[in-house]
């Protein structure tokens, strides 16, 4: 698939996402019914602000395999061609296993870097993924502690709890900067202007408030995925032997990753090399440092 193609299936899905919630909020009339001549409705705006919080984050859940399938172009392994690939769904099949989960989809995508990621709408719908530079670079004992790293997302249950926070505080963002978008509009009217709030202006406002609070989310959302790094590196630590996932994430601090293409940025917080970022707060991993350290103490 060309990159336009990408984008445009891209865009498309995401229109239709609002779409659907845009018809669903109409008909029910919670676009309007929040904003009434009295004031704000707290309640129905609460209604409004997890709906839309929530179902997004719950249709981009459902959709993500596809999704991840589409833009990382993952070629699935129904039958080994080599003893790399068979032994890739040996070592997913046996920790499968050992976590009481469904065999996950495995699939290799072309990529220099060295990276894997698990995604799916559940632990027992779920797909592991992984580049071709990690299956050229990585020793055998390197690759297991990555896959036991990735299963160990699938066995916490890493994507729905990730869904559930992006929804919360999707949420909290859309009704903490439209109450505050209303109290500014209350205080430019003035004590003496009766007259209803300029609707245009409001919306406005909102949308300001909705960009400040938003970054304080995305700290909150970066520190859990950074949380679930720390546990995923342990839950490969006990299955596959601490070795393997101290030898793994030492092959990744050696290696220069490679720029992640803009179409991919979306599923970083899956994968297990995460890169760098331009503060510590916005990272979606912790470094490959304080994880190598925290392993070799056996802080898990």
């Amino acid at each position: 698939m060309t990159f336009f193609k990408r984008i445009f299936w891209f865009l498309a899905i995401n229109l239709a996402i609002i779409i659907l919630i845009t018809t669903i909020v109409s008909v029910f009339g919670l676009d309007t019914r929040y904003l009434t001549p009295n004031g704000l409705n707290l309640q129905a705006l609460a209604v409004f602000s997890l709906l839309w919080g929530m179902a997004g984050s719950f249709i981009s859940l459902l959709l993500s395999k596809w999704l991840a399938k589409k833009m990382f172009k993952i070629q699935l392994i129904d039958t080994p061609k080599n003893h790399a690939e068979a032994r890739l769904v040996e070592v997913i099949s046996n920790l499968s296993q050992q976590n009481g989960l469904k065999m996950p989809e495995v699939g290799i995508y072309a990529s220099a870097d060295m990276n894997a990621f698990a995604t799916g709408p559940s632990r027992n719908k779920s797909l592991v993924a992984v580049s071709t530079g990690l299956l050229e670079n990585m020793t055998d004992e390197e690759v297991d502690g990555v896959l036991g790293h990735e299963m160990s997302h699938i066995a916490n249950g890493d994507m729905v709890t990730m869904t559930l926070i992006q929804g919360v505080m999707n949420a909290f963002v859309i009704f903490a900067a439209r109450v505050a978008a209303y109290g500014v509009q209350m205080l430019l009217k003035g004590k003496d202007d009766s007259g209803s709030i300029n609707r245009l202006s409001y919306f406005l406002t909102s949308i300001v408030f909705e960009i400040l609070f938003g970054m304080i989310a995305m700290v909150v959302i970066f520190a859990f995925s950074r949380h679930r790094e720390y546990r995923a590196d342990a839950g490969s630590a006990k299955t596959v032997g601490r070795g393997k996932m101290l030898a793994a994430l030492k092959k990744l601090q050696s290696s220069v990753p490679t720029k992640t293409p803009t179409n991919q940025k979306s599923f970083a917080t899956m994968q297990i090399n995460g890169g760098k970022s331009f503060a510590r707060f916005f990272s979606t991993h912790p470094s490959l440092e304080n994880r190598i350290k925290r392993l070799e103490r056996g802080n898990f």
